[in-house]
């Protein structure tokens, strides 16, 4: 039985989860691990499914509206027998028989959680209660993607799982904090109440390849500003500070909290910290020296600094990340120079 890890306390749920397919019991049959990517053709969901469809015994259901994500993140894997691919919105009940979920829909970036905040906060809070329903009634275990945005602008750092907050509660990216902080008690409350098997990861920025080109992130923008010969914009006052984790690392934190023992919520992030003009120097040297920097205006409620403390996830899920900052960038720049079809020089 999982253990609940809620506010560093350890807690085991009195009341069984529900049973999976009889099949996983057959003496003469043991049917694939079937599982369910929600938000699976985006950035994070499609190096999940990938790294998921290596494993023969997995069959991957992939349900996404395409609002930020793309058919051709998924395109290797449509026509494969262990793979299928549903047109969805989790605000919107699915009924599927499945063993396990990833529930990663949702917007992540603040340029699309911004543009339709009330259907991103319906995202979080009506897709999440969808998708519980549904682990509740089959028996499957659910892993939630939160994020690090739960603690706001946070007055502690580097952050803890043990950490509450600094949210604005009104603002203009409430739609995404707050719409995952109740995602997260929703989680709790149906680990409590239902005995489903949840895992919580908190996950903090993260940077790859098939990252949407326009999405108004900090790394996406600046290496798609370097390749065409724009002006890195540094937002004010430049001094603010992220963590970036590489896909790759990410996708395994998150296997690993999946098939692990514990609940979370735990932090899935690298503690590497970068000042904002200490990433556009680097990706200035890396792709383009004779691009400049400019400043310009802040967004409102910007978090300050930002950092994961992941003293669990290395204790817990024997997890750290492995790829360091100026080996991911050449290959993501690869990538976008590949859809922006301009050639190295």
């Amino acid at each position: 039985m999982a253990t609940a890890s809620s506010n560093g306390e350890q807690k085991t749920t009195s009341k069984p989860p529900p049973l999976p397919s009889p099949l996983r019991f057959s003496k003469f049959y043991q049917s694939n691990m079937r599982i369910l990517v929600t938000g699976g053709a985006g950035f994070i969901g499609s190096h999940l499914v990938d790294k998921l469809m290596e494993n023969e015994k997995n069959e991957v259901i992939v349900a996404d509206n395409y609002f930020t994500g793309s058919k051709d993140n998924l395109k290797k894997w449509i026509g494969h027998p262990r793979f299928e691919l549903i047109r969805h919105d989790v605000t919107q009940p699915l009924l599927v028989e499945v063993d396990q979920i990833y529930h990663l829909a949702c917007p992540a970036s603040p340029i699309f959680y911004k543009y339709n905040p009330v259907k991103t906060i319906k995202t979080n809070v009506i897709g999440t209660l969808n998708m519980l329903g549904l682990a509740k009634r089959v028996g499957a275990r659910i892993l939630l993607t939160s994020t690090s945005e739960v603690y706001g602008d946070p007055l502690i750092h580097p952050q803890p799982e043990t950490y509450w907050g600094n949210v604005n509660p009104i603002g203009v990216r409430s739609c995404y904090d707050e719409g995952k902080r109740v995602a997260e008690t929703l989680m709790f409350d149906y680990h409590r109440q239902h005995g489903i098997e949840i895992r919580i990861a908190r996950i903090f920025n993260t940077y790859g390849p098939r990252m949407n080109i326009d999405d108004g992130r900090v790394v996406s923008n600046f290496i798609a500003q370097a390749l065409r010969g724009e002006s890195l914009t540094v937002q004010k006052p430049g001094t603010q500070t992220r963590s970036f984790c590489y896909v790759s690392d990410m996708v395994d934190g998150l296997i690993r909290l999946m098939e692990g023992e514990h609940t979370g919520p735990i932090n899935i992030g690298n503690p590497g910290e970068f000042t904002m003009v200490e990433l556009a120097e680097t990706v200035k040297e890396l792709i383009k020296p004779d691009v400049e920097i400019n400043m310009v205006e802040n967004t409102p409620d910007d978090p300050r600094q930002r950092k994961p403390d992941i003293t669990k996830a290395k204790e817990l899920l024997g997890w750290e990340p492995k790829v360091k900052l100026r080996d991911g960038l050449p290959l993501m720049e690869e990538d976008f120079r590949l859809r922006l079809g301009i050639s190295k020089e």
